[in-house]
Parts: structure tokens; sequence; C-alpha cells
């Protein structure tokens, strides 16, 4: 087992190990007093997982209830969050009660956002269940659900009580689930760190899953304190994730949030004129990502427009200097335009 911690304005651990959702229950009661707790999962997460921790979590004094709502991204919506504070309510959850989401960044995202909201803000812990979620989602307190005008445009930033990573997890997922998660983690070693390509390319992520997971959680930490409010640094995380965004929400969400950002990625590249292009391309896709853009360069830019990336009349993009090396351009919107031609020409 091992601790990251995470010295944001409220300090939390990332606990990374095996056999953990046995242990839930007690490593939630070490940080705050046993109380009433809503468990949140979606219908795939729910049947695998669920009574495992609401077993933890009861057996170290927690009251739980569970709330359970429909998988998928497009379930990431003011309709389900609207269903789980009524939920939270209908709970009596008080402001010393928590919110615990046991699941993949969509869980994480959703159960963040209300636990901010309800009573104007409750404790929540993140279970990620995802290699995505695990690397990336679950860390640094972005709370958010989507709009039809755009992914994650109705949030909060809310930082967790503590972030529990079973590694076990990951075994019952399919090869695509942990390719998404693998996109995330290319994206960490591009703007932070060249060497991680290396044992990500081995392909042997499941035998290296916690060492991988430390290391990425370390990446992300980085740029999240200090750049809590995502007004500087951190905004390098973006790499590869405006026309990942576009191309989601284009998709009706279709395409997942890792299959985007791998697209996303290569586009970001082709724009600028990487010299890694076919390099990252061809490690992209023999780690089943896919690197070509369905759609081209106007459907991405009118879908970019509503990204929350974009400032006043300016788009805020992150481009790749180097392997280990990227850096933020400020964008007019012709400007962007003529980026994209060359980003996402058509079928390409």
């Amino acid at each position: 087992m091992t601790t990251v911690r995470i010295n944001t304005e409220t300090p939390y651990d990332v606990i990374i190990g095996s056999g953990l959702l046995e242990r839930c229950g007690e490593l939630i009661s070490a940080v705050h007093t046993p109380c009433s707790a809503v468990l949140v999962s979606d219908s795939t997460v729910a049947p695998l997982y669920a009574e495992k921790a609401r077993k933890s979590l009861e057996s170290a004094g927690f009251s739980v209830s569970e709330f359970v709502f429909s998988a998928g991204e497009e379930q990431k919506n003011l309709a389900t969050f609207g269903e789980l504070l009524g939920f939270m309510a209908a709970s009596s959850l008080t402001r010393s009660d928590i919110a615990v989401a046991l699941g993949g960044g969509v869980t994480g995202d959703l159960t963040g956002f209300a636990a901010a909201c309800y009573e104007r803000g409750i404790p929540f812990v993140q279970i990620p269940t995802t290699l995505l979620s695990m690397v990336d989602a679950s860390v640094g307190g972005k709370t958010a659900v989507d709009l039809p005008e755009g992914k994650n445009l109705a949030g909060a930033f809310h930082q967790p009580l503590l972030v529990v990573c079973d590694c076990d997890c990951l075994k019952t997922l399919p090869p695509e689930r942990i390719s998404e998660g693998v996109a995330e983690m290319i994206k960490h070693a591009l703007i932070s760190d060249p060497s991680l390509l290396e044992p990500i390319a081995s392909g042997n992520i499941l035998e290296n899953a916690e060492l991988l997971v430390k290391r990425n959680v370390e990446i992300k930490r980085s740029f999240v304190v200090g750049d809590e409010r995502d007004s500087g640094r951190r905004q390098l995380l973006n790499f590869g994730h405006t026309v990942g965004h576009a191309v989601e929400k284009l998709s009706g969400y279709s395409v997942s949030h890792g299959q985007a950002v791998s697209i996303g990625m290569v586009a970001a590249l082709r724009g600028a004129g990487g010299a890694d292009i076919e390099k990252i391309a061809a490690l992209l896709e023999k780690l089943n990502l896919p690197t070509r853009c369905p759609y081209g360069a106007q459907e991405v830019y009118h879908a970019a427009l509503g990204d929350k990336k974009r400032s006043g009349e300016y788009i805020n993009y992150v481009v790749l200097e180097s392997p280990g090396s990227a850096k933020t351009v400020r964008m007019s919107k012709p400007e962007f335009r003529a980026f994209l031609e060359k980003a996402v020409p058509e079928g390409v």
C-alpha cells in the first residue's frame, strides 16, 4: 500500500494498493467520524462492488444508503444531479455526513458536484474503480456535470476528503477501459515525464498498476498544488482536451473520454507541427487508442467554442514544445480555426 499526500488548501491522501475496498470503511473512519453516508455508483459498478463497500462502511460504523444511476457519460447531466441531490435530502444527510463516489470519472464528477452543492458543501470520498479515474479524475477537486452545450460546464472545485484506489478493481475492466486510462497516462508523460512512456509502452499495465497509478497521481499533484482553481500551470493538464471534448460532444459521447483525448493529443501535435507525431501516434495505436479525428475542422471548431477553456474571444490551447514540456497558447478565433485546419484535416 502506498500513500500520496495532496497538499491542497485542504490536504488529503490518495491511498493506492490491493484489497483496499474491503478496508474502505476503516480508512474513511480514520479521517471522518462514522456518520450517515450516501454511496453513489452506476449500474455497471454497483453489482460488482457496492455490497463489498457497503459492508466495509457499515462494519466501521457508517449508516449507508445507496444511489445507483444508469451507467454512461450521457447520464452525467443536470437531471441525474438533481435526482442525487433529492436522494441526499430524502436520506436526511447533514453537513456532518458524507458522500462516497464508487466508480469511474462520471461517478466521481457527479458525486463531487452534488457534495459541493448539498447544504453548501459536505465532505466526499473518492473510491475510483477505473484506471482513468485513478490516475486523473479522482485527484484535484474538479467536479462537474455536462450541459447540452458542452462538457463539464456546470461544476465546482471541491477537494475530496480521501481517495482510495484499489488496484484489484482494474482486473474486471475490459481492455478498452484500460486503454482509456492509458491515454491520460500518456498525456502525463508527454507534458511532464517522458520516462513514463517506456513502462506504458510495455503494455504490462495491470502488472505494474500500483507503481503506475502512484507516479501518475504524483504528476497530477505537481500541477494541482498551487493552482487549485485552474488559472495557471494546471491548465497544461488540458493537453489533448480541447479537440477531445469537442469529439465527445459531436459523437453524443459514443466516443469515450480516453479515446477522445488520444485523438485530441495527436491533433494538437499535428496542428503545432510536432516532430514526434508519428512516434506518439504509433504508440497510441499500439495501445488500442484511436488517433484519427472522425470530424472535420469546421465541426470541431464550432463544438470547441462551447468549451470552458474559452476566455472571451480567445481559446487557451495547450501545445507540446517537446516531450516533457508543454505550454498554453492564447489563440483568437481566426487563429484557432486556422490551427484546426492543420490539426484535423479532412479524413485524417
